[in-house]
């Protein structure tokens, strides 16, 4: 049924029935309460279509991932827009998918100017991010998944820095005193926050890092194979990935190399995932609830979106899984 087919039936207005259902304008409690009544009796539904007319709603909203050529692959991505997607389905929304890189937001700019989307959804933060100045700049609704130190931005995100800091710190107290870590791109915000969690770990312990066993921006099989070597020949206690790609590829190399963990070198990665849950043996991670971040991103979103008030900035927890993969022999 449509609208003039409701009014019809309780014999008032086109606009009174719109009033009932949309809660807006002065209409009296009982033609409220009995409008509602009947919608609910015929089981009305309002056609997606005239809401976002009468809204100025696209009832679309936007998620921006990086857009590397690795990206696909990884877990993380995928579970954050299953968290995404099933939440947006929930409140009659769909998503936009778009890529964009640290240089290049195109994409995202054809979502914003086409007006495809209500608000955006941001996978991922840089440390200059283009994609943050130009949506403020639109005054576009929109939350970052992950965190920026830009004023003003709505952010939700994993407690990576605390949680690699008691990794790291429980490493430490295990007697694992050289310790090495190899990260990814440092213009990703993710990878700075957790190489904080790194140094801040030695501080809880103690203990002064040794800064030439870091290694971040490591691209490529021939930069990781060289890296481990060294890491090797200076005899390091335990090599960690800042995530569960680089530590895949780190035990990669270990096992090419002939070098048995945990007897002949202890591993641990700063993110736990489907990438690392069956190797053998068991490793040491970081394990964070990625649909749950997704999930709430996304509530967070829509709440800014009808105008609500939202947290500025909600960490989620994390659990610090300690494995085989770091056991004292």
């Amino acid at each position: 049924m449509t609208i003039d087919d409701i009014a019809r039936e309780l014999n008032i207005s086109k606009t009174t029935v719109s009033r009932a259902i949309s809660g807006k304008g002065r209409i009296s409690d009982s033609t409220r309460d009995r409008v509602m009544t009947y919608i609910n009796e015929i089981n009305y539904r309002p056609s997606a279509i005239a809401q976002s007319l009468a809204t100025s709603k696209t009832m679309n909203i936007g998620f921006v991932m990086p857009g590397e050529a690795d990206i696909v692959d990884m877990p993380f991505f995928q579970t954050c827009i299953w968290g995404i997607t099933s939440m947006a389905a929930r409140m009659d929304y769909d998503v936009f998918i778009s890529m964009v890189s640290a240089t290049d937001i195109s994409g995202l700019v054809r979502l914003v100017e086409n007006h495809k989307v209500d608000g955006v959804l941001l996978g991922r933060t840089y440390t200059n991010d283009k994609a943050i100045a130009y949506l403020q700049e639109n005054k576009v609704p929109f939350v970052t998944i992950g965190s920026t130190d830009v004023e003003g931005v709505i952010q939700v995100d994993n407690n990576d820095r605390g949680g690699c800091t008691e990794l790291t710190s429980l490493l430490l107290f295990k007697g694992l005193k050289k310790l090495a870590l190899i990260g990814g791109n440092s213009t990703h915000v993710v990878n700075t926050n957790r190489l904080g969690g790194f140094l801040d770990g030695f501080k809880r312990a103690g203990v002064t890092p040794d800064e030439s066993l870091i290694h971040m921006d490591v691209t490529g099989m021939y930069m990781m194979d060289k890296i481990v070597k060294d890491l090797l020949a200076q005899r390091v206690d335990c090599i960690i990935g800042m995530d569960d790609s680089i530590c895949n590829a780190i035990l990669t190399n270990l096992v090419r190399e002939g070098i048995y963990v945990p007897q002949d070198m202890k591993v641990a990665s700063f993110f736990n995932s489907s990438m690392l849950e069956h190797n053998q043996p068991s490793v040491t991670s970081l394990k964070f609830d990625v649909a749950k971040l997704g999930m709430t991103a996304c509530t967070t979103l829509l709440d800014l979106i009808d105008g609500k008030e939202v947290l500025p900035r909600n960490l989620l927890g994390y659990e610090v899984l300690m494995k085989e993969s770091t056991q004292i022999m």
